[in-house]
């Protein structure tokens, strides 16, 4: 199944998605997410339908398609420039100076006997209303003959309403009692408004990721050669790049797309994805990451990947997917949204006829029901969750940490302790030699690198990797037959038919009770010495334990490698409990167990580590883990991030702190407004203000999240 992302116009509210979600679902797509915050659609499509058939589908619905070029887009043909009154902004200018002109004879001080006559406002009230119902209207029609009513329903209603009442006066002849031509005009004038903040306050909220995705588009130095080997260097956008394309990259420029550097070196600021404003120093035969920036130097790269394939793309899908996943604290607010315009419509009849029965005056009863429908806000209730979770996802991809699905973000909340594995989570994973000695002193110091070298010269063990590159020797010798043994080392015989074997104790055991070192050399039946590696601990595991300490979160480390070692490190960072000597499925186990008495996160960077990352209640991986391990975790620390994960940690916290904020409000809002309105306290006027303004409060709530201190 291809995979397929869609940003679509017209979603207004929860149930806008609703419909498409349920249109796409029906039509046999496979994981379908739907935000309306973001206009972010994104499904599996299958082989018995087209892009252009659905799109058309969803077009009938109401909303449309415009990110995808393989579908002809009047709005794309045209390029950013939209047509006059296709946006609420552009309908709220056209609106204005017609409700400006029906409000000025509601000022004591202002007398213009003109204004005051029904026909005149009628004409004034006309343009408003139809371009009012071109936009509310229809998206209220296509929502009820969908089944699913939306909030421009309740808009609908109310305008109609008032307008139509109105009108009855007018040709009646009894306009003095029956002119709301102003209420029907500022209904509209006002929601447009609304709804242009709510659109300019969610995108803001997608600041930090929209950052990311202006980076993918930038001008290349590609290098070809002409017909006599000359060199030759000409700008493309880095689209047209393709893998195995050779660049020129120089000083303040940005890097076009994921390659390895051929010649020359730089320092380069991969902040945009690490979140690591200090530039890195790369060299020959290194890897820069598309969207970062050359701070000095020059190089000559050749592309790893382009387009879709670059970590930056990944990183921007990753964040799309996420921010299109609903946590569990969302589910009420949908199941309520999905029912909520029905209710509404219900409140407000019942409004009309108690309000008529009680006071007797059909006039201010209709105006109590126009104002229940207009405060109402469906709106608030469906963007309490994605506004909160838009910032949490794109400031956690601005400072290096990236969260596979929004679930995860809330599962932090819980977590009172983190596992942590060794090598390459707590440690660097570079390995140096530590301290080597001779068993053997008939042998020389040369003559013993040179053995060593030249058995581990054939091994791609991390350890053999960094003997080869300390004992790196011109003068090694040639082999007759040499194998690498799994789990035990390395085993060559030379031409004298002498062997000769590097490995673990295993190979040293019937010479020696020591078991304490890495390597151990061995000539036919004889000791010739013993080598220790060790690794470095990254500088900020320390700090990063404390700080779980301090927020009375247990840690663990739990290891495949030697209990000493093991014991070693735990004791050196003031690890709470150290388990060692694990194979994969007794880590595996071992989560399971902690995970069953308390939610548990684990870090980990190894093949060994997946299952027990799957298995956690948050599996955490480093971004130069193995493929495996980065594919099972559900938040990846970039570039050595285990600094990040105290940051992590803070901002699933506060994101969820954020999100029930956001709910709350949403709820008290519509408990609140919806009952003052139909007690009379509320003009329609007024309530069609109030109900756009409350988009915008969950939206700077949510924006609090970019500058928030979560640690």
């Amino acid at each position: 199944m291809e995979k397929v992302q869609w940003k679509v116009e017209g979603m207004d509210c929860t149930n806008c998605a609703l419909t498409i979600r349920r249109y796409l679902e029906k039509e046999g797509m496979k994981e379908v997410k739907v935000n309306f915050g973001t206009g972010d659609v994104l499904f599996e499509i299958n082989g018995n339908n087209t892009k252009e058939k659905l799109a058309t589908g969803i077009k009938g619905l109401g909303y449309t398609v415009v990110n995808d070029p393989s579908i002809t887009n009047p709005q794309q043909a045209t390029g950013n420039r939209k047509p006059f009154l296709s946006t609420h902004l552009h309908r709220f200018w056209f609106c204005l100076p017609f409700t400006v002109l029906l409000m000025l004879h509601m000022i004591p001080v202002v007398h213009i006997p003109w204004l005051m006559d029904p026909w005149v406002q009628l004409s004034l009230t006309i343009p408003v209303f139809i371009v009012g119902m071109s936009f509310f209207g229809k998206s209220a029609w296509k929502s009820l003959r969908n089944g699913i009513p939306n909030m421009n329903v309740l808009i609908a209603v109310g305008a109609t309403a008032s307008f139509v009442y109105s009108l009855y006066g007018t040709l009646t002849g009894q306009a003095a009692n029956f002119m709301f031509y102003e209420t029907t005009a500022t209904i509209i004038t006002l929601v447009f408004l609304g709804n242009y903040m709510e659109d300019a306050s969610v995108h803001s909220t997608q600041r930090a990721l929209n950052k990311l995705a202006k980076s993918q588009k930038v001008m290349a130095n590609m290098i070809a050669y002409d017909d006599q080997h000359r060199e030759q260097v000409f700008a493309v956008e880095n689209t047209e790049l393709r893998t195995g394309d050779l660049i020129l990259i120089k000083s303040g420029e940005q890097v076009p797309a994921d390659c390895k550097i051929l010649w020359g070196d730089v320092h380069v600021n991969e902040s945009l994805l690490t979140g690591e404003s200090t530039p890195i120093h790369k060299v020959s035969k290194d890897k820069l990451i598309s969207g970062s920036i050359i701070h000095d130097g020059t190089v000559k790269a050749q592309v790893t990947a382009a387009g879709n394939d670059t970590v930056l793309a990944g990183i921007i899908n990753l964040v799309k997917r996420a921010q299109g996943e609903k946590p569990p604290v969302q589910l009420l607010a949908d199941k309520i949204s999905a029912i909520f315009v029905p209710v509404v419509l219900v409140i407000a009849a019942v409004t009309l006829i108690t309000n008529w029965f009680i006071l007797d005056n059909f006039t201010s009863a209709l105006m109590r029901s126009i104002a229940v429908l207009v405060i109402a806000c469906p709106c608030a209730m469906g963007l309490a969750t994605p506004a909160a979770i838009a910032v949490g996802l794109g400031r956690g991809a601005r400072n290096g940490i990236l969260f596979r699905d929004a679930t995860s973000l809330e599962l932090f909340k819980d977590i009172r302790q983190v596992v942590f594995d060794k090598t390459g989570t707590l440690t660097t994973g570079k390995f140096t030699i530590g301290n080597w000695q001779l068993a053997n002193m008939s042998l020389t110091e040369n003559e013993f690198k040179q053995i060593v070298y030249s058995l581990e010269k054939y091994s791609n063990h991390p350890i053999a990797k960094c003997i080869t590159t300390e004992w790196k020797t011109k003068d090694e010798i040639r082999w007759k037959k040499i194998e690498e043994i799994k789990g035990v080392g390395m085993k060559a015989e030379d031409k004298d038919g002498v062997i000769y074997q590097a490995g673990s104790f295993k190979l040293a055991a019937t010479f020696t009770q020591d078991d304490k070192h890495n390597i151990y050399v061995i000539k036919n039946d004889q000791l010739l010495g013993w080598i220790d590696v060790k690794d470095e601990v990254r500088p900020e595991a320390k700090t990063v334990v404390d700080y779980l300490h301090s927020k009375n979160i247990k840690t663990i480390l739990l290891s495949g490698d030697r209990y000493e070692k093991t014991k070693q490190l735990g004791e050196q960072l003031g690890i709470d409990e150290v388990v060692a000597e694990q194979t994969p499925e007794q880590k595996l186990n071992k989560i399971a167990e902690l995970n069953s008495k308390t939610p548990t996160a684990m870090v980990g960077d190894g093949i060994n580590d997946a299952p027990a990352l799957a298995k956690a209640a948050v599996g955490i991986s480093m971004s130069e883990a193995s493929q495996i391990a980065v594919q099972t975790a559900q938040v990846v620390l970039m570039n050595n991030g285990l600094k990040n994960l105290p940051t992590a940690l803070g901002l699933g916290k506060h994101t969820y702190i954020t999100i029930k904020q956001n709910l709350f409000w949403a709820f008290a809002y519509n408990v609140v407004a919806i009952p003052v309105a139909a007690l009379g306290f509320l003009t329609p006027t007024f309530g069609a203000l109030v109900m756009g303004l409350s988009d915008v409060v969950l939206a700077i709530n949510s924006g609090r999240l970019f500058v928030k201190k979560v640690v």
